[in-house]
């Protein structure tokens, strides 16, 4: 009853009891593994040296995230070829666990990921998230074999990072007078209503480097983005000068939507941001830096004396085109320092804009991905109608608000193929698919509790989508079903599956 399912299981009569005659083998490599294994068990095994052995070690060539685990009565064998598949081993040592009489069935299991990006995002600058909580999202994540953590660190309505000789990006920048009740267009008509409650808060750089280091020890990486050269009112909002219109003071903004507000092309601007992200690279070892680019209009720079100048000197047919130009300036920047730039992607004609070593997420529609394939891009999968965590999981009268749209069930996370139509596996070089990831706006999840509702269960669904590759529903519920204690064990009141069958045990 493993989510998510593991490649191969072959189950044995008999238990591996934790008592006080178990103990931990750690081969050289495994100490990380090992370490989290003593933590999620609250013991040491320090058996003696004839007692029964938990072994963990690194053995064998393949794939690193795979990992084989045998179980028998008398001794538990954990190994893997890199300590990525040790971490999940011990993820689905932790699922087995018999919490009332410690010991784990008897077994033999392989197991290997489908594709090597498995992600979630979040989005703290809508709605500030607390860091411990960022701690227990990234634990829920290493439960559920995900191995990135996307944090959504600025935008319009928020800045969340302190960054050192800058200090306004987060005196000014974090804080906003009121958030917009509802969506941004109600029937047709923009949406005027406002709760008239101050919101905000920041991270430091400690504070995120802990939990880079946490997240670390569980096998995780945590990816920052970084919004450019749109969705920056935040920013404008502490520095309007690096804005299109300098004399125009802007606050934070309060409401939902698309802000017309956007980065001006200046030397000024171009070096803060670059500033921004060399002090992120330093604080997230991630490979992958996101810098954004999406729902970025174009009006102010065509409204732009200094813009259009700028657009014309670099050769370029009209103001619109220096948001690529933009994006490959901070690309050069990363790529310089040995890190490579994700950016969103809203279409295919978008995609052709940018240099093909960044690796972008179509979030509109799976068809984009493909095309973003075939032009030689990496591809991160993100079609809203099978990720995004922020639309409601039911229709029904109950269901706390989400964003506008039909629901997104659980079944159609499940059932989302990130390789539909027989795209290519990336394995981080090639062109192809890097993998997937669903996100989580919180314009209408305010609270950590608002967050899990809409996490849970269908990020269970979404993992398993890409960790095995989505199978049959009707299995997967079979699983899920006694998956809800695991997740009420580690303080999640998750939604109920459907409304219905499960709904009264949710709310025991």
């Amino acid at each position: 009853m493993i989510i998510p399912r593991p490649a191969a299981v072959e189950r044995h009569a008999g238990r591996f009891t934790l008592d006080r005659g178990a103990r931990l083998s750690v081969g050289p490599g495994a100490e990380r593994p090992a370490a989290l294994l003593r933590e999620y068990l609250g013991a040491d095994l320090t058996g003696s040296a004839e007692g029964r052995p938990v072994l963990l070690a690194l053995r064998g060539d393949g794939e690193p995230e795979s990992y084989a685990l045998d179980i028998g009565p008398e001794s538990v064998s954990l190994t893997a070829p890199a300590e990525a598949g040790l971490f999940h081993g011990v993820q689905t040592l932790r699922q087995l666990l018999d919490a009332d009489e410690p010991s784990w069935p008897c077994l033999t299991l392989t197991d290997r990921p489908r594709l090597p990006w498995r992600g979630f995002l979040l989005d703290v600058a809508r709605h500030f998230m607390p860091m411990p909580y960022l701690f227990q999202v990234v634990d829920r994540l290493a439960f559920h074999k995900l191995n990135v953590f996307q944090l959504h660190l600025t935008d319009d309505q928020g800045w969340r990072m302190e960054i050192e000789g800058h200090p306004r990006l987060t005196e000014v920048g974090a804080w906003r007078s009121e958030s917009m009740v509802g969506p941004d267009v109600v029937d047709g008509v923009p949406n005027d209503r406002y709760d008239g409650v101050p919101h905000g808060g920041f991270y430091t750089q400690r504070e995120l480097a802990g939990l880079v280091d946490y997240a670390a020890a569980r096998g995780v990486t945590v990816v920052p983005e970084i919004e450019l050269p749109g969705h920056v009112r935040a920013l404008l909002a502490a520095y309007p000068e690096l804005g299109n219109f300098p004399d125009r003071p802007l606050p934070v903004w309060a409401g939902w939507g698309v802000c017309e507000d956007i980065l001006g092309v200046g030397d000024a601007a171009l070096d803060l941001c670059r500033e921004v992200l060399d002090q992120v690279r330093r604080v997230f070892p991630s490979l992958y830096v996101h810098i954004g680019g999406e729902e970025c209009p174009t009006v102010q720079w065509e409204n732009s004396p200094a813009a259009r100048e700028k657009a014309r000197l670099l050769g370029l047919a009209e103001p619109a085109e220096l948001r690529g130009w933009f994006l490959q300036e901070m690309r050069d920047f990363l790529a310089d320092r040995g890190r490579r730039s994700i950016c969103w992607d809203e279409s295919g004609h978008a995609v052709g804009s940018l240099p093909r070593d960044i690796t972008v997420v179509p979030w509109r529609d799976a068809a984009h991905g493909a095309e973003a394939v075939r032009r030689g891009h990496r591809v991160i999968m993100a079609p809203h109608r099978s990720t995004y965590l922020d639309y409601q999981q039911h229709r029904h009268p109950e269901e706390p608000p989400g964003q506008p749209g039909h629901p997104v069930t659980l079944a159609d996370i499940h059932g989302f193929d990130p390789l539909a139509g027989g795209l290519p596996v990336s394995d981080g070089e090639a062109p192809g698919v890097l993998g997937a990831q669903a996100q989580l706006w919180t314009e209408f999840a305010p609270t950590p509790a608002h967050v899990d509702y809409l996490m849970f269960p269908r990020l269970c669904g979404f993992a398993e989508a890409v960790w095995s590759g989505s199978g049959d529903f009707a299995e997967f519920r079979a699983r899920l079903e006694p998956h809800y204690p695991r997740l009420r064990a580690l303080g999640i009141r998750p939604a109920p599956a459907e409304r219905g069958a499960l709904a009264g045990r949710m709310q025991q």
